[in-house]
């Protein structure tokens, strides 16, 4: 079954009456930029990390995801890693929810809550609040279940792109779960999933210092090519074999991603060999990078930094700490 170096802070005490504005670091930037390093440089006391990876809450998907060891994790408190078995769905939702539950629990203990990651939505549903989210007929989910396997999901697609067009437009035409998702609601209300009201502005409960961190796309290119080496190096096909081997498929939500789908498109095309699935992780991975940068660049506030700035952003969160 699925369920659901700086040392500023002087916490204030907490009630449920108090109207709070909870402190909340946000540190974002494409996979492989180099926040892991960044983290254990800078906050390694009176913080904690909030996970803001989407493969990363997987239990068993470590070196594909790029998860920080067990003994990194240890060093500093760390959220919301290996809260879901790779079969269970985990959106946004879900994330902010969880996330917001650890910022208070980590404020109520006087520590900063950094969110940290390279999944967009979970940073930007955070930072600006979950659209409205109209409810849903339990029989139109089973309608729709049955016609998933009946008629396929290229068919459900299709209906989509009829209904939702600007929707079906920003999803993957393979992602079953946001494709039934946005027919779920214009089949129980008949209005498109993406004619509901995006928050525009922050949230009033928060106070957050947002920083963004960049390299040069060739040095990032460079980087993630040599990343993808590593866990080749360090077990990822065994990994993958494992998962596998306890009932894991590519219909699964965890095994979607990037590190993971690649080892089922390449048995599908008959080429399932060490260096196709290398080279296809790494394009995919450059390519995942290209639009997280796009999506990150258009949110508002954003401080930015080259990973190599330390002292810069050392600064920066000196100040927002001593104005918390």
């Amino acid at each position: 079954m699925c369920p659901g170096q700086l040392k500023i802070f002087s916490p204030k005490k907490l009630s449920t009456r108090s109207k709070i504005k909870f402190p909340v670091i946000l540190l974002f930037g494409p996979t492989g930029v180099g926040k892991t390093d960044l983290i254990f440089s800078l906050f390694k006391d009176s913080f904690e990390i909030i996970n803001a990876d989407s493969m990363q809450v997987y239990q068993g998907l470590d070196i594909g995801s790029a998860k920080p060891s067990p003994s990194f994790r240890s060093l500093i408190p760390h959220h919301l890693f290996d809260i879901r078995t790779p079969d269970c769905q985990f959106n946004a939702g879900d994330f902010v929810t969880l996330a917001d539950k650890h910022v208070k629990e980590t404020a109520s203990r006087g520590n900063i809550p950094v969110i940290s990651g390279g999944t967009a939505f979970y940073f930007r549903n955070y930072l600006f609040g979950l659209p409205e989210s109209p409810r849903v007929n339990a029989e139109v989910r089973k309608d729709l279940q049955r016609d998933l396997h009946q008629k396929g999901l290229a068919l459900l697609y299709e209906e989509l792109k009829r209904t939702d067009p600007l929707r079906a437009g920003q999803i993957n035409s393979r992602d079953s779960y946001r494709i039934l998702r946005a027919l779920e609601v214009f089949r129980s209300t008949g209005i498109s999933l993406s004619s509901y009201t995006v928050p525009a502005a922050v949230r009033s409960d928060i106070q957050p210092l947002v920083i963004g961190l960049q390299r040069d796309r060739k040095e990032l290119y460079t980087r993630i090519n040599k990343r993808v080496d590593i866990m080749f190096r360090d077990g990822l096909v065994e990994e993958v074999k494992h998962l596998i081997a306890e009932g894991y498929s590519q219909a699964d939500p965890g095994m979607r991603g990037i590190g993971y789908k690649e080892f089922f498109l390449q048995r599908r095309t008959g080429e399932l060999t060490r260096t196709g699935v290398s080279a296809l992780i790494k394009q995919n991975s450059r390519r995942y990078a290209k639009r997280q940068m796009t999506f990150f660049k258009k949110m508002p506030g954003v401080l930015w930094f080259h990973p190599d700035e330390r002292k810069k952003i050392k600064e920066v969160v000196e100040r927002f700490l001593i104005h918390t």
